[in-house]
């Protein structure tokens, strides 16, 4: 009888970092980890981000380094995503282990309980995090063959106990506002990019911006889509008749919704619509590089901070000044 392959969430390579690894390294260890990353040209060597220069003196007392050029002072996370940080280097590299291997993202209660932080200090972080983790899409242009659809979160009212009290959550006159649609174009199985918007037509303005002539699209048969037949070579499926059909489907796209909705209704439970974006980016994240290693995902979200600049929306985020 032939074996069915097993699946790599099952298998030892998917488990190539553990929590006690970061924590028996201790904090130096994970200080190194930080150096390397942030300095890979000079292999951990401190290279100021005021002047460029890579003469600096180490101040051993308080992890910090004093440019022998412009004389100002700095850390390994000065300027990043990172700036400012409380936390220890090994928390840090706790956390994002933590949000590499939960498979459909992690709460910031669940984070700070595993932490042992204050719930607002983990949604501060879990969102830096994840605004870093979305640089790496931000930019991306497909170019090849690629399905688009949009996923409808959030905005309806609870269901009433009385039967005849009942009315259809669907309609836009029963919602709260807060509705929002997250469109979303998959090349493959390997790179998504994502936007919210208000309603699915949008993502027509979306594809022009992030498709490059040419690009081959699948859509389903919702008409908002039938502006793309103008910019595109564009296939349909009616998914009434099948999910797929000669080649046509959306299935990697709806693939990529699925881990959205569990994500959101699993373990954030409610997002609101301002930061929706950030869970889709997330969401998209995992779904592209869900057969990498733990380790391997950590260390990139670790390269995704260092090289992302000071969060303009959650630095300071409790602080009465910001």
């Amino acid at each position: 009888m032939m074996q069915m392959a097993q699946h790599f969430l099952l298998s030892a390579a998917s488990r190539a970092l553990k929590l006690k690894d970061i924590y028996q390294a201790g904090e130096n260890r994970a200080y190194e980890t930080f150096c390397k990353l942030r300095w890979p040209e000079t292999d951990g060597e401190a290279v100021c981000p005021h002047c460029g220069c890579c003469d600096a003196y180490f101040l051993k007392s308080r992890r910090r380094y004093k440019c022998a050029a412009c004389r100002q002072q700095f850390s390994v996370t000065s300027g990043t995503i990172l700036h400012s940080r409380k936390l220890s280097f090994t928390d840090l590299l706790a956390a994002m282990c933590i949000l590499a291997k939960a498979a459909k993202g992690v709460s910031s209660l669940q984070l700070a309980r595993e932490l042992g932080i204050h719930a607002k200090s983990a949604w501060v972080l879990a969102h830096k995090l994840r605004e870093a983790i979305g640089a790496e899409a931000r930019d991306i242009k497909l170019d090849d063959e690629v399905a688009i659809d949009g996923c409808y979160v959030g905005g309806s009212i609870p269901d009433r106990n009385l039967k005849a009290n009942r009315v259809d959550r669907r309609l836009k006159r029963y919602q709260t506002g807060k509705r929002r649609v997250v469109i979303a174009i998959r090349e493959g199985k390997e790179r998504t990019i994502t936007t919210v918007a208000k309603n699915e037509a949008e993502g027509v303005e979306f594809a022009k911006a992030r498709l490059l002539p040419g690009t081959i699209v699948n859509a389903d048969e919702a008409s908002q889509w039938d502006m793309l037949n103008a910019l595109f070579p564009t296939e349909r499926i009616n998914h009434s008749e099948a999910y797929s059909l000669n080649g046509v489907h959306t299935n990697f796209v709806e693939s990529y919704f699925s881990r959205l909705r569990r994500m959101v209704g699993g373990q954030h439970h409610w997002v609101s619509p301002q930061h929706l974006h950030q869970y889709a980016a997330h969401a998209a994240w995992l779904e592209d590089h869900r057969r990498s290693t733990n380790g391997a995902l950590a260390g990139r979200i670790l390269r995704n901070a260092l090289a992302s600049p000071v969060s303009r929306t959650f630095s300071g985020r409790w602080q009465k000044a910001a």
